[in-house]
């Protein structure tokens, strides 16, 4: 999960009003997680690929323990650097809830499988959310369309967006959530569906 404001990165009104729009959608995600999950401050939550801030800057009154890739200094409790992708250094079921935010999309589809049995290996339950591919506006981009091209295209018309790293992104379709981590509902904009989320509650 990204700090509160993803696009401070960027410049100009699309990356302030992305930010504004961003934050409001963070807000209104962490409200529906603590409603279907039912977690508590007795919960214990890994948050897999938290970055600086992940949910203990939108929940700090929750039990949770940050990992991520690289060491984030500024990241306020507890965190582990870590490759979910190899192995993550907990016990089976070490925790109650895996939370994953925004994160599987950022990694390389040959290695989803073993991300997907770490995630399900050290907690009872998971929350794993991840951007729609049937949205039409690419989220982290903010382009339009970008994450239906080939590759060679997209990596031109990326330049025109507000951010973020063409080469680690791609977007998961339902079928593909599904069979990783079991059933899947919609988190909605309006009649869009703009993430699936899979939850199995702790």
């Amino acid at each position: 999960m990204a700090p509160p404001n993803a696009f401070t990165r960027a410049s100009g009104p699309v990356a302030r009003l992305a930010g504004t729009l961003s934050d409001r959608a963070r807000a209104r995600r962490l409200e529906q997680f603590l409603a279907l999950s039912g977690v508590t401050p007795q919960t214990r939550i890994v948050d897999v690929g938290c970055g600086g801030l992940g949910l203990i800057g939108l929940a700090p009154q929750l039990d949770i323990t940050g990992v991520d890739l690289i060491d984030r200094p500024e990241y306020p409790g507890r965190l582990v650097q870590a490759d979910a992708t190899e192995r993550l250094p907990f016990e089976d079921n070490e925790f109650d809830l895996a939370y994953a935010n925004s994160v599987i999309e950022h990694v390389a589809p040959a290695r989803r499988e073993v991300f997907a049995r770490e995630v399900r290996r050290v907690a009872h339950g998971w929350y794993v959310q991840t951007p729609a591919m049937s949205f039409p506006i690419e989220p982290h981009s903010l382009l339009p369309g970008a994450h239906w091209l080939p590759l060679a295209l997209r990596r031109r018309y990326w330049s025109l967006g507000v951010g973020s790293d063409v080469e680690e992104i791609a977007l998961l379709r339902r079928r593909e959530l599904e069979r990783l981590f079991g059933p899947v509902f919609r988190e909605r904009w309006g009649p869009l569906t703009k993430s699936w989320i899979a939850l199995r509650r702790p």
